[in-house]
């Protein structure tokens, strides 16, 4: 077997085979909303969701977290939560109408640290901090709920942990020398930039 082919199915590549998963299951969640089929469409988004739990847990758990894993999670994360208010807007119009302003203060949430990554870095930041993880779970089962037509208030607590993560991922951008992926925290941030400024 070539040295390519090993890489492709060695358990190395198993995250990132998660996170491709996730990414590839955004134009069949798109489809599934277009087609009115909410059912099939809240058991696709499971297991999106769940994707996203476990390519991190298995990179974490065996060290195989790397630069390309960590832009590759970015990218599908990015795809799967802007592809949502498209998918709300054709399976639940009414939700998007009651809450278009909480909406529009999550989506501003959720571009507003890729535009500050660009910006500075001219490249996608990709921090994973320890809030973006907690945010995204929680806004996980709020999207379930609102599908599943639960109550609303799990949805506006992830807006308001969204905008607070939106925040920190701002502050670590302007604290950052350079890019660099998995900055847990502002905390984390603030001893890089330390450590620069003593070397």
């Amino acid at each position: 077997m070539s040295s390519a082919l090993q890489e492709t199915f060695s358990p190395r590549s198993l995250p990132n085979a998660f996170t491709a998963t996730r990414l590839a299951l955004v134009p069949v969640l798109l489809l599934l909303a277009a087609a009115d089929n909410p059912n099939a469409f809240v058991a696709v988004l499971a297991v999106a969701f769940a994707t996203d739990g476990i390519d991190g847990w298995l990179a974490r758990r065996f060290k195989l977290e790397s630069a390309l894993g960590a832009k590759l999670d970015s990218r599908a994360d990015m795809a799967l939560w802007l592809s949502l208010p498209i998918a709300t807007w054709l399976l639940r119009p009414e939700f998007v109408h009651a809450e278009a302003a909480t909406i529009g203060l999550l989506l501003a949430s959720l571009v507003l640290p890729l535009v500050a990554g660009v910006a500075k870095f001219r490249r996608v930041p990709s921090y994973h901090t320890w809030l973006a993880k907690g945010t995204a779970a929680v806004l996980a089962g709020a999207m379930l709920s609102i599908y599943l037509d639960g109550p609303l208030w799990p949805f506006r607590l992830a807006t308001v942990l969204a905008v607070l993560s939106a925040i920190e991922e701002v502050v670590i951008t302007a604290l950052l020398p350079e890019w660099r992926a998995d900055v847990r925290s502002w905390r984390a941030a603030q001893r890089i930039r330390a450590r620069g400024q003593a070397s």
